[in-house]
């Protein structure tokens, strides 16, 4: 088979142990299909300026081809393109990071990676506020033209991107796993809407790759490379999302977090990111005003509502309850004052049910009675 420039990219991709950036530094100085052109009696060319190991100069003498091959074979019949860092559909914003993959995978539509993004990250086990925030704020955004970029993980990512779809817009999902796989896999469908809807998935893991926590702090900064600016929704202290949030500030993206009720564990990582200079967002407008590129680019918002953690009527109400905790009822009591017809929207009980089930709540010390509703305690 002739080599084409995706199987050289690919074969960069396979130097063991060399950092991106000297990769790339490789190319700039040499040329890409020169790098594997050097004979061994003349590596020394490689070896003089650039500290090259000897496992790294035979992956540059003898690629292996046939696996790199399977590699382009294997990325067809998941159905993706392979996009090379010279390709014109790589996102620009991506090139500009310290490490950018060399290629990633694409299944969808690739033309949404040079569009605007704004990331939209939180906790996987996320309150069901912090669940109707995501959602609420991702479709209002993808109302005045972003596109919502986020993880396809459970919590914060999935309710962002179900925001996204719900008001028909294509949104982006940046995964940790090859394009052959979904992970979750509960994810099975909500991956499968978003390709439906004009949306892309993209990985710069190999097809075959399975999830692994090393994964996931190379997503992130793909997640915030992609993005104009990142919102943190619900994050603890120790969370992969404050991983995103530094990635963001180590790129020069924006970052802003939504404060939540000091009782929300999952509210400590927002709330120390709004201390560390993040901007505090309470509705959409914050987060539309503050993107210089938002003055050029004819983005308005139809509404500017301040961010109240209620449910869309069009929302997909069977969707956003498939996250829920095992007891339904303490799951839709939030860490800020809930009314008690918010608590019986949610948990979709008889609201005789729910008092009966609030008191024993609070008899058990897992909620609080106060003035306008309830208040979760733990």
């Amino acid at each position: 088979m002739q080599k084409s420039n995706i199987h050289y990219w690919l074969a960069l991709k396979l130097v063991p142990r060399l950092a991106i950036h000297k990769k790339l530094a490789l190319v700039d100085s040499y040329g890409l299909t020169a790098l594997f052109s050097f004979t061994e009696a003349s590596s020394s060319v490689l070896t003089s300026a650039n500290s090259l190991t000897a496992k790294q100069l035979a992956a540059f003498h003898h690629p292996d081809w046939h696996a790199i091959n399977e590699i382009v074979s294997n990325s067809k019949n998941c159905q993706s393109e392979i996009i090379t860092f010279d390709d014109l559909a790589y996102p620009n914003l991506l090139k500009q990071i310290y490490d950018p993959p060399l290629i990633i995978f694409v299944q969808g539509n690739k033309d949404l990676l040079n569009k605007n993004q704004l990331a939209i990250v939180g906790s996987r086990s996320a309150s069901i506020s912090g669940r109707e925030t995501a959602f609420e704020i991702a479709q209002q955004l993808a109302e005045v033209g972003l596109v919502v970029t986020s993880g396809l993980a459970l919590g914060i990512d999935a309710a962002a991107h179900k925001g996204a779809l719900t008001v028909c817009a294509s949104t982006i999902a940046v995964v940790a796993t090859g394009l052959d796989r979904v992970y979750p896999a509960r994810h099975r469908a909500l991956a499968a809407k978003i390709l439906e809807n004009e949306g892309a998935i993209i990985s710069e893991f190999l097809p075959g790759t399975s999830p692994k926590p090393g994964h996931f702090p190379k997503r992130n900064r793909i997640i915030s490379g992609l993005s104009e600016g990142v919102l943190v929704v619900e994050a603890a202290l120790q969370s992969g999302s404050l991983i995103t949030a530094r990635c963001a500030l180590e790129q020069n993206r924006d970052v802003f977090s939504i404060p939540s009720g000091i009782g929300n564990p999952q509210a400590k990582g927002c709330h120390w990111l709004i201390k560390q200079g993040a901007k505090l967002v309470e509705e959409t407008a914050d987060i539309v005003d503050e993107l210089a590129f938002m003055d050029n680019s004819g983005l308005h918002l139809k509404q500017q509502q301040k961010l109240q953690p209620t449910v869309n009527k069009e929302v997909d109400e069977k969707s956003m309850n498939k996250d829920l905790c095992v007891d339904e009822l303490l799951a839709s009591v939030g860490f800020e004052i809930t009314p008690v017809d918010k608590v019986v929207s949610r948990s979709k009980l008889p609201i005789e049910e729910v008092l009966t089930r609030l008191t024993m709540l609070e008899l058990s010390g897992l909620v609080a009675a106060v003035p306008g509703g309830y208040l979760r305690l733990q």
